[in-house]
C-alpha cells in the first residue's frame, strides 16, 4: 500500500475526519486530502507527529509494512481511546471527569473535560490530561454519558462530539 492509502486507512481506523487530522497537525484539510491522494507527502516533522498521535510506526505510514498499531502494554478492558480533535489530544483513558463551572465572559467556555490513563507511576498518582472545553453543563454531561456508553459497549475509541473550539490568549479562553 502507498503512504496515502495507509494514512487514509489509519485515519479512518482512529475515527478522524480529514479536517480533524489537519487541525491536529496544524495544516489544511486540503493538505491531508493531497497526501491521501498520493499528490504529496508531509514534512518529516509532520510524519513524526502523525506516528505519535495515531500510535503507528513510520514504516506503517510510509508503506514498507502493513499498517498496525504500535504494540503497547495490554490495555485494560476498562479503558477507551479518546480523541479530542479541537485540542489534538489522543489518550487511552480509564477515568474522565469534568471541571466545576468556570466564571468568565459571555463567550468563554464554562466547563472543561479531563482524562486520566490510570497510570500510578507518578509520585502523585495518575496525571490528568486536558481534553476539551464545553459551552454548558448539558453538553459536557452529554459527552460524559456517551463516553460511558461507548466504554460499556466495548468500543475501542471515541471522538469528542460536543466540545467547542476556543482561542487562547494570556488572560482568557474565548470560544470561536
Amino acid at each position: 500500500m502507498s503512504f496515502g492509502e495507509n494514512l487514509q486507512t489509519i485515519r479512518k481506523k482512529n475515527q478522524l475526519s480529514q479536517e480533524a487530522l489537519a487541525e491536529m497537525l496544524g495544516v489544511s484539510r486540503q493538505a491531508v486530502s493531497k497526501w491521501e491522494l498520493g499528490e504529496g507527502y508531509p514534512e518529516v516533522d509532520k510524519l513524526l507527529i502523525l506516528s505519535q498521535k495515531l500510535n503507528v510506526s513510520l514504516d506503517s505510514l510510509l508503506g514498507s509494512e502493513k499498517p498496525t498499531t504500535i504494540s503497547q502494554d495490554v490495555k485494560a478492558p476498562d479503558t477507551i481511546k479518546i480523541i479530542s480533535p479541537h485540542e489534538g489530544v489522543i489518550i487511552n483513558a480509564s477515568k474522565v471527569t469534568r471541571s466545576q463551572q468556570f466564571r468568565g465572559g459571555k463567550n468563554s467556555p464554562k466547563f472543561a473535560l479531563f482524562a486520566s490513563d490510570g497510570n500510578d507511576s507518578s509520585r502523585w498518582g495518575p496525571q490528568n490530561t486536558f481534553l476539551a472545553w464545553y459551552r454548558n453543563l448539558e453538553d459536557v454531561t452529554r459527552e460524559l454519558t456517551e463516553i460511558q456508553t461507548a466504554l460499556e459497549a466495548g468500543t475501542a475509541s471515541y471522538t469528542l462530539q460536543y466540545s467547542v473550539k476556543c482561542k487562547h490568549n494570556l488572560l482568557r479562553t474565548i470560544e470561536t
